[in-house]
């Protein structure tokens, strides 16, 4: 991968908007062209298991998707590299690539992006409302319960202004159908 180390970005489009985990100095609403927001990948690891698989976000084909691009400072590249493969790449359900990008205020950027990889065993393709909310409801892993993952997902989206009606359709059609865990 080239970059350039002035302007190392990383685009953010699920979890990575509330939940980067690494440092990073600047922070802008971005929008990505060619790629979609999709409830497509199966999670195996952070929200689900491989015998009862959750449902988290991916990049697909198609569209444009509005997110976070964070920019990385140049010492923290490696570590900030190293920290996404081990979060993104567990499984290899998501590919690594460079896209290019449009902040909010105009600047074209050039991006480091997890897309999904539609050929790998745990994408799920285009699911229903009720499909992905039966799913979504009922799936816990190592990061917690497949709901709360949906819930803060779409709490940042609205703080964002951004409105992904399938997906707010999926978090109140789960939310039916959830239990809270005993406490």
């Amino acid at each position: 991968m080239t970059v350039d180390m002035n302007e190392f970005w990383v685009f953010g489009y699920g979890s990575l908007m509330w939940n980067p985990g690494f440092e990073f100095e600047e922070r802008q609403p971005a929008h990505l062209f060619g790629f979609r927001r999709a409830l497509c990948v199966r999670s195996w690891v952070h929200r689900g298991t491989e015998e009862k698989p959750g449902l988290v976000l991916g990049l697909d084909r198609g569209g444009s998707c509005r997110g976070v691009a964070f920019r990385i400072a140049p010492q923290n590249y490696e570590a900030v590299v190293d920290y996404l493969r081990e979060r993104e790449l567990v499984t290899h359900v998501y590919k690594e690539r460079t896209l290019s990008a449009t902040l909010s205020d105009g600047r074209r950027i050039t991006t480091l992006v997890y897309i999904c990889d539609r050929a790998h065993q745990q994408f799920a393709g285009s699911l229903t409302v009720e499909e992905a909310a039966r799913t979504v409801s009922a799936s816990i892993g190592k990061s917690g319960h497949n709901m709360d993952y949906v819930r803060n997902t779409l709490i940042h989206l609205r703080e964002m202004g951004i409105r992904d009606h399938w997906l707010e359709d999926v978090g109140r059609a789960a939310e039916g159908l959830y239990s809270a865990p005993p406490a």
